[in-house]
């Protein structure tokens, strides 16, 4: 056996979960220049729009532009206090993420609804809110990752006690609190995406994504089921039923659908011209938020639809590398984590544009107006960004800084991102 194998089997916990064993380096900038992009095209698209949405709401025309600077300006914060600060430091932190989250969420719940937006989604004090399963999402992606990576390192990815039932109740939580009594379907597909991949790319057996698998259908049983009982909830109904239809109700529950396509038809193959938009003078609902890829068709046409997709499939692609490259199982999981959340949302926030999804209610990161959602996904971004600066090509187990934990273990349970791919 080797020394670090000798040294391991008198200190079984991992020696080096921090960096400081792997040599720093540049940072992806590639990543952070395309996500820039991102923003820019957003601001240039909520500017275009303001006009005709401050016309239809009755505020100034200025009111959307200066939100969405001060959104950028505290995003670009973010992402700077995130990239800066050592990732392992999160875990340590991550009690204190938990109890806000609880905080936030309660708060949320107890804060009453207005007609505008009818959901206890939103923490509002003196004109702000706040949209706390944005926050939810950070404290659930670093929980995933610290703890399926301390199952993995333990060899107990089997373990039903200390691994399935968690897994089990967090997914039900989520269920429970964000798609029930929140309202909020779109996030809650994004948290459990986030853990299925996690516990899929530590090394959960597949046997057991079957029983969680059904749990996940159960709670959309269970919440559809709801729909038709509770008389709040009667909207996930239409929505459903103008999915399937979109077009059988264009003036009452399919109207968004069904402007949304009319957005993205008549941008054509270069679209209108910028400051040609029709859809953004009071016919789309949301144009400037969940409704604002439907806008950028409109705008630029299926060549700018083209290269802004392209755009997030390359961010995408940075991602899954520096996933593969990064030091420890806890920075892959990290990593990991954030392409699901960032994928799985763009997944969402397109395709019901395109009427191949339900609506959701679900922003485009990176461009869609909002503070919160941009706050969260710049520091989520600035997250991974810390992480590329630690990105190694070694590829020998004997030789990378996890090797803290138990060689005897990882032969039972490797996980999946343990063997990383050679450049």
């Amino acid at each position: 056996m080797s020394l670090i194998g000798r040294h391991v089997r008198r200190r079984p916990t991992l020696v080096a979960e921090t960096t400081a064993a792997v040599r720093k380096h540049k940072p992806d900038y590639v990543l952070a220049l395309l996500s820039i992009a991102l923003l820019a095209v957003g601001f240039v698209v909520v500017y275009a729009i303001s006009p005709g949405i401050a016309s239809a709401r009755g505020v100034s025309e200025q009111y959307l532009v200066s939100k969405q600077i001060i959104a950028i300006v505290l995003g670009l914060l973010s992402f700077f206090a995130m990239s800066v600060i050592p990732h392992n430091i999160w875990k340590k932190l991550l009690p204190v993420f938990i109890y806000t989250s609880i905080i936030l969420t309660f708060i949320a719940l107890i804060t009453p609804v207005n007609a505008q937006y009818p959901a206890h989604r939103w923490v509002r004090f003196s004109g702000l809110s706040f949209q706390t399963a944005e926050f939810v999402k950070l404290t659930l992606l670093i929980w995933a990752a610290a703890f399926f990576s301390t199952r993995a390192s333990k060899a107990e990815l089997t373990d039903d006690k200390k691994t399935f039932k968690p897994t089990i109740i967090v997914v039900g939580v989520i269920g429970f609190v964000i798609a029930g009594l929140q309202s909020d379907l779109g996030s809650a597909a994004v948290m459990v995406a986030i853990v299925l991949l996690l516990a899929f790319l530590a090394g959960m057996p597949i046997k057991k994504f079957i029983p969680l698998g059904l749990a996940v259908v159960g709670l959309v049983t269970v919440l559809l089921l709801a729909s038709f009982v509770i008389p709040s909830l009667k909207y996930r109904v239409s929505r459903f039923s103008t999915f399937l239809h979109p077009t059988s109700d264009c003036q009452n529950s399919g109207y968004q659908s069904c402007q949304a396509l009319i957005a993205v038809g008549s941008g054509g193959i270069s679209g209108k011209g910028l400051g040609k938009s029709v859809q953004a003078t009071g016919y789309l609902p949301e144009a400037a938020n969940d409704s604002i890829f439907a806008i950028i068709a409109e705008k630029f046409g299926f060549i700018g639809t083209t290269v802004i997709i392209g755009i997030y499939l390359v961010i995408f692609s940075r991602l899954k590398r520096i996933m593969l490259l990064a030091p420890t199982i806890f920075a892959r999981l990290i990593v990991a984590g954030v392409l699901a959340w960032f994928s799985t949302q763009t997944i969402i926030n397109i395709g019901a544009m395109i009427g191949l999804l339900p609506l959701k209610g679900i922003t485009l990161p990176f461009v869609s107006y909002g503070g919160t959602s941009l706050l969260f996904v710049t520091g989520a971004l600035g997250l991974v960004f810390q992480i590329s600066r630690y990105t190694t090509f070694k590829n020998r187990l004997d030789n990378s800084p996890e090797v803290g934990f138990d060689e005897r273990a990882m032969s039972k349970a490797r996980p999946l991102i343990v063997r990383r791919r050679t450049l």
